[in-house]
């Protein structure tokens, strides 16, 4: 039987499965929490510079002249970090999202060479030391390498973390297991604007959002490997004693539990040379794909961000702010499930939709009349704009897993996560923009959420159709041609 059929028979989504599912999506919350550390840790409150002749020359001067008004404990309060000193704050901010889109395009690829288990352990463990280094760290410099590295590790076990949610459970279950991933993350950032509230001493507060992550590595100790993963590496013998552990675990018998033997080339191992980020380029299929999907994650995130730093200019308790960033997108999950699932929708112009009405939002915004009321303002909108894009986001990820066949999918996945921090780090400069009209900002917003949701029209439906395991399930014109010729190479070199 085939790797579909055989979850059919254990159970798509039983109780094992459901075990293990909540103790990878609740990861997430440990996730978002290092995420939005340096909102909250590297708040600047009000100072004053107490007036004396000449101007500060080194940072001890500076420290001699800056009281601080607010009652606050944060990295700048502690290390100064005001005036000359200001722009380290936005550089640790930098330094984590720069480690996220390393550890996308790196873990991605090595958890589908050598398993997503001991990727996500290695990385889990130590994102969890790197985080208590974050907390006890002496300087600012041992601060931001170590914020770097969190977010290195950060960013490549989020991948694996969401690729293993889809993979232990029946195809027809991903948009369920990846949309609570989502969520739970969005609620994740919800707890940390209530945790920095209660706890206010940054080193207290970094520790202890760091702590959550010891408890979920020891609850993921025992997680097997991904059964999909051994499966399209031709390992079928480990893939079946994992089905059969899921069996016994949901109570089901599966004796005679025995899967396809696959070749070397089916099974896409080869050496792993017919795997890997070249064959994104290489296959003619795949490359169309992950040329729509690059464009559409960096848009995602380009409008995502760029609204976020629009909403975030309303006053207010910086802990609600916080909350209420991550609440908003909550509606957009639901609304996901529901689409998705829809014969008459279905992932493609579900995200096509959402993607649109994000664009749209944004055009609105333009056309509001300043001074209108609190139901259809700039702020109104921009959260609409939000909350669309936070849905077409999360249809993206679980539509790209569905792309993508098992043996390259983590490579695929950390290709677009790449070109999704990009967007991340590029929003920021385009609020500069008004200063060449008030409207570029949202223009660029509108263009790209148009633009993305018309492109990925283009990539085929993915619903109730059964999900590629190798390459040779995608075929393509000329695909084979180009791997016979490869394999000569091969075997000169040999």
């Amino acid at each position: 039987m085939d790797i579909e059929t055989a979850f059919q028979n254990v159970g798509e989504f039983g109780p094992w499965q459901k075990r293990a599912v909540a103790v990878l999506v609740l990861a997430q919350v440990y996730m978002a929490g290092q995420s939005m550390l340096i909102v909250l840790v590297g708040f600047t409150p009000e100072y004053r510079v107490v007036p004396q002749d000449g101007v500060p020359t080194d940072q001890q001067q500076l420290q001699q002249r800056v009281a601080f008004t607010e009652d606050v404990d944060s990295i700048v309060t502690e290390w100064f970090l005001v005036k000359q000193q200001a722009y380290k704050v936005s550089l640790a901010g930098s330094l984590f999202f720069a480690g996220l889109l390393v550890g996308n395009v790196v873990f991605g690829p090595l958890s589908d060479r050598i398993g997503r288990r001991p990727v996500y352990l290695a990385g889990l463990f130590l994102e969890v030391v790197f985080g208590y280094v974050t907390a006890v760290a002496p300087t600012y410099e041992v601060f931001a390498a170590s914020r770097l590295l969190v977010g290195l590790m950060n960013g490549g076990i989020g991948l694996v973390c969401f690729v293993l949610t889809q993979e232990y459970v029946g195809k027809s279950y991903w948009a369920v297991t990846g949309t609570l991933a989502s969520m739970t993350f969005a609620v994740g950032i919800a707890l940390f604007g209530a945790l920095g509230y209660l706890i206010r001493p940054w080193r207290s507060l970094a520790a202890a959002a760091n702590s959550s992550g010891v408890l979920f590595f020891l609850l993921s100790v025992t997680l097997p490997e991904s059964p999909r993963w051994l499966y399209s590496q031709g390992q079928t013998e480990r893939a079946e004693e994992v089905l059969r552990y899921m069996a016994l675990r949901n109570g089901n018998a599966a004796n005679n539990l025995t899967l396809q033997r696959v070749g070397v080339s089916k099974g896409g191992n080869h050496d792993n040379r017919n795997t890997g980020v070249l064959q994104l380029a290489l296959h003619p299929v795949l490359r169309m794909r992950t040329v729509v999907l690059m464009y559409v994650w960096y848009a995602c995130s380009l409008v995502y961000y760029g609204l976020t730093l629009g909403a975030s200019e309303t006053s207010g308790s910086r802990y609600a702010n916080v909350a209420m960033y991550g609440l908003v997108e909550l509606p957009a999950y639901p609304l996901c499930i529901y689409f998705i699932s829809k014969h008459w929708a279905g992932r493609r112009k579900s995200m096509a939709s959402f993607l649109c009405l994000a664009g749209s939002a944004c055009l609105f915004t333009m056309l509001v009349p300043a001074g209108s009321g609190t139901l259809l303002s700039v702020t109104s909108l921009a959260l609409l704009g939000k909350l669309m894009v936070s849905a077409g986001f999360n249809i993206a990820y679980i539509y790209t897993s569905e792309l993508y066949p098992t043996a390259i999918r983590n490579a695929g996945l950390g290709v677009c996560s790449m070109s999704c921090r990009v967007g991340g780090i590029l929003a920021p400069f385009v609020p500069s923009m008004r200063a060449l009209h008030s409207s570029m900002p949202f223009t660029v917003f509108c263009l790209s959420g148009f633009s993305a949701g018309c492109l990925s029209l283009l990539l085929p439906e993915t619903l109730n159709r059964p999900a590629a395991e190798t390459l040779d399930d995608l075929g393509g014109p000329g695909y084979s041609r180009i791997l016979e010729n490869k394999a000569v190479l091969y075997e000169d070199d040999d």
